[in-house]
């Protein structure tokens, strides 16, 4: 493991056509340890002791991201106003001090082969593999504009690099909704994952939360702390080995000690720097006794982590959270809210006025400033300015300014709900529109997870209601500024922000664009079994034969993608939950057309479907 973790290293470092004269000494020390490494390897016993070895690797591996990510480095180091050489020479100083230290121990002491034994490793890790949450991680998209935010980033930057043990491991970024927290979050995520020192980047989403996310939270964490230090791997292994519950259990501070705390501890060797884990949106991971175990571990054992580890949080500050994390002595808590009114008017300009170079022949500078101080400091309501104002074709761009210059909050509405009511009435100006419009997100907002265009007009056409049978691209193909997947086939369609979310689920909020419940979970049972009575048929993934079991086929996975569509899968998931949502209504099987004998046969396949979900990481995800 460890010399293969070498091998890919060295190609990376390797593949950079041209390095500054800054860390070109850093290049040589990698590349003289490689070839010890390489002189050893044939021989029948390597001269190190297994900690040493892998140690390298480590090192090694972090040098490599540190080298192939460096130019996007040098740029961020530059828009923070950051000396780079200084911060060059002190990153390639601590790794050149480290891999010299280790070389001597390679040196010095020698062992048995060990390669067998780490080999073993990745088997026993691969046998006891925890259930992570895939998608919730890093995306590069959502990061800061170059040139915005810099005093935050900054903060946070010097807080992650602070050597002093009694630096706070807990860094609460708070503020309100549309304030950029989650920019910030993947910002640092994307920063640290460049420098070698991103241990887990976790990202909590409203529309995710029939997904218990928060269970999944710290096994996913621990792996990925495996993932970037291969040291953690055989510590990993002894935990889950002697803990085998530890696989799918929901006691979420058995999973805090036992993955997270208890190998970190166990770790030996100095670091060569601080480990960041980004846990962002964690007001969006549930209702308040979703998190509420979250919050208490973080705060009667924050404290107990290592010296090198940093935890960077974002959330918005309800109650609950606030009352858990404000007084806690190792959380540092900064609000966005309480940052200088005149950065953040600077930086909202900034994005504005890159946003809509397209109109500077019609905008002067003057236009741009007024938006943003009209912003309130919220970035979303920036970037829904800039839409409204340049995305339509055929309107006069001074009128849609004037529009979104006149609006006031006040009586519990705020910018950002007269923004989103602005936006819906200009999309569905008359009451027939906007009718068919709640009539959509009401399909849309309460699903069990998103479905793609395709799906959810496969399911409307199964709704009981013929009036209700139609497809919702007409509605959803304008609200490309309100929503992922609008103009997509086969992108999932949600909510783009969750303010949208709390918009349109508050009628305090939105009025006349209020989505109520009502009895939509009729509906989606009804359409559900109507999908699953024409979808399912015998042997669906097409399998060879029978005889064997579903872990011995090998494309299982790929045949559930293949032959199951969206629709008929998330049928299958969840028809009983919608089924335990309304009254019970004995018509419901015969709304749907089925008889009892049809629903029997139904049950059967539906058993089968259920049985490759069990045995693919789809299920895991639904």
């Amino acid at each position: 493991m460890a010399l293969s973790a070498l091998n890919r290293a060295s190609k990376l470092i390797l593949s950079q056509a041209s390095l500054d004269a800054s860390i070109g000494g850093l290049v040589t020390r990698i590349e003289q340890t490689y070839e010890l490494i390489l002189e050893n390897r044939s021989s029948s016993k390597i001269n190190a002791t297994k900690d040493s070895i892998v140690e390298i690797a480590q090192v090694v591996q972090e040098c490599a991201q540190f080298i192939t990510k460096y130019s996007e480095t040098k740029a961020f180091w530059s828009c923070l106003g950051k000396n780079v050489l200084l911060e060059t020479t002190t990153k390639v100083v601590n790794y050149s001090w480290k891999l010299e230290k280790l070389i001597q121990e390679l040196r010095d002491q020698p062992a048995p082969d060990i390669r067998y034994g780490i080999k073993q490793i990745y088997e026993d890790l691969s046998s006891n593999c925890l259930i992570r949450a895939d998608g919730a991680g890093l995306n590069e998209t959502k990061k800061c504009l170059d040139g915005t935010r810099i005093e935050i980033l900054n903060e946070i930057v010097d807080w992650i690099n602070n050597t002093d043990a009694a630096t706070p491991r807990i860094f609460w970024l708070h503020g309100q909704a549309g304030k950029g927290k989650s920019a910030i979050a993947h910002t640092i995520a994307l920063q640290a994952q460049n420098l070698g020192m991103l241990g887990s980047c976790f990202c909590f989403s409203r529309v995710r939360q029939h997904e218990e996310l928060h269970i999944k939270l710290f096994p996913t964490v621990a792996l990925d702390l495996v993932s970037r230090d291969i040291r953690l791997r055989p510590l990993l292994v002894e935990v889950m080995t002697k803990n085998h519950s530890l696989r799918d259990t929901t006691n979420i501070v058995a999973q805090w000690k036992k993955l997270i705390l208890e190998p970190l501890s166990q770790l030996k060797g100095s670091s060569t720097g601080n480990v960041v884990v980004v846990i962002d949106a964690l007001d969006e991971s549930g209702v308040e006794r979703t998190r509420a175990t979250a919050l208490e571990i973080l705060v009667a054992y924050g404290a107990e982590l290592p010296a090198n580890i940093r935890i960077l949080l974002t959330s918005r500050p309800l109650v609950d959270i606030r009352e858990a994390l404000n007084t806690s002595p190792h959380i540092y808590a900064k609000s966005l809210d309480a940052i200088d009114t005149g950065l953040t008017m600077r930086d909202i300009h900034l994005y504005i006025s890159t946003r809509m170079k397209s109109v500077r022949d019609t905008f002067s500078d003057e236009y741009f400033q007024q938006l943003a101080a009209k912003s309130g400091g919220v970035f979303e309501w920036a970037r829904l300015a800039c839409d409204f104002i340049s995305s339509r074709i055929g309107v006069i761009l001074q009128d849609r300014f004037h529009e979104i210059m006149s609006h006031a909050s006040g009586e519990g509405r705020t910018l950002l709900d007269e923004m989103y009511t602005t936006f819906l009435k200009d999309l569905f100006r008359g009451s027939d529109e906007r009718l068919v419009f709640r009539l959509v997100m009401w399909q849309i907002l309460w699903l069990k997870e998103p479905l793609p265009i395709s799906a959810l007009d496969f399911m409307r056409d199964r709704f009981p209601r013929e009036d209700d049978r139609y497809p919702v691209g007409f509605i959803l193909n304008f609200m490309v500024s309100l929503l992922v997947g609008a103009n997509e086939v086969s992108t999932p369609v949600r909510p783009l922000h969750a303010s949208f979310y709390d918009f349109l689920l508050d009628e305090k909020h939105s009025d006349e664009f209020f989505i109520q419940q009502g009895d939509i979970h009729h509906d989606l049972a009804v359409a559900s079994l109507s999908v699953m009575q024409s979808g399912l048929h015998f042997n669906i993934c097409r399998l060879e034969t029978s005889y064997i079991s579903n872990l011995e086929v090998a494309d299982l996975e790929k045949r559930v993608q293949d032959n199951i569509p969206s629709h008929l899968l998330y049928s299958c998931q969840f028809w009983a939950t919608h089924l335990k949502d309304p009254a019970f209504d004995p018509g419901l099987a015969q709304a749907s057309g089925n008889s009892q004998n049809t629903i029997s046969t139904i049950y059967v396949l539906f058993m089968t479907i259920l049985t490759f979900l069990t045995h693919s990481t789809i299920f895991d995800n639904g």
